[in-house]
């Protein structure tokens, strides 16, 4: 017979509003359509950041800190580390052009997760930095003319039209891993 609890140890496993991230009515997202391309992009960018900050909600720096199953190292923290850093290398780097360093440097491959521990200070300073560099973005998205705006990814030329819609599909699969790390901590499931 199939195991039925949830990783949590919070008995059989059931779905309901109430084990949902928050009530459909207290939402902060907005699943607002959008008149243009742009509006569309920017709306769904939205709306998957505020989901990875919604399924880190309310969990202490040892909750955020905790590993999904070994040999994985990926952790909900590790997660905001890595968005953090993505956000600063899609548009600080890419779109903008800047020569910045990375925010957390390392030679290690897996710096984001591996660096990811228990201490309320770094959950501070992963929190800033994710926030930062949304901002940023945002404001780079928002005074862009239009979204065949380049940059340089390597060698090669990308539009924010493509750099948009890449950082959606990230933050989207990344949310399906924080789903599955949020649910075996407290038991919580979201969309």
């Amino acid at each position: 017979m199939p195991d039925t609890s949830t990783g949590a140890g919070a008995g059989p496993r059931r779905f309901g509003w109430e084990d949902m991230f928050v009530a459909p009515e207290e939402d902060p997202r907005v699943d607002s359509p959008g008149a243009d391309e742009r509006s569309v992009l920017v709306g769904e960018l939205r709306y998957h950041r505020r989901t990875l900050e919604l399924k880190c909600a309310g969990l202490d720096a040892e909750q955020l800190a905790r590993r999904s199953v070994p040999p994985s190292t990926m952790s909900l923290l590790g997660l905001l580390r890595h968005a953090a850093e993505r956000e600063r290398h899609w548009f600080r780097r890419v779109m903008a052009g800047k020569d910045v360093s990375r925010i957390w440097p390392t030679g290690d491959v897996d710096w984001h997760f591996n660096g990811a521990v228990a201490d309320p200070a770094l959950v501070g300073q992963a929190w800033t930095a994710w926030r930062r560099e949304v901002g940023f973005a945002e404001r780079f998205v928002a005074a862009a003319p239009d979204l065949e705006v380049r940059g340089h990814r390597g060698d090669r030329m990308v539009s924010l039209r493509e750099l948009l819609v890449h950082a959606i599909g990230e933050y989207a699969r990344h949310n399906g891993h924080a789903d599955l790390l949020r649910e075996r901590i407290d038991g919580r499931v979201g969309r």
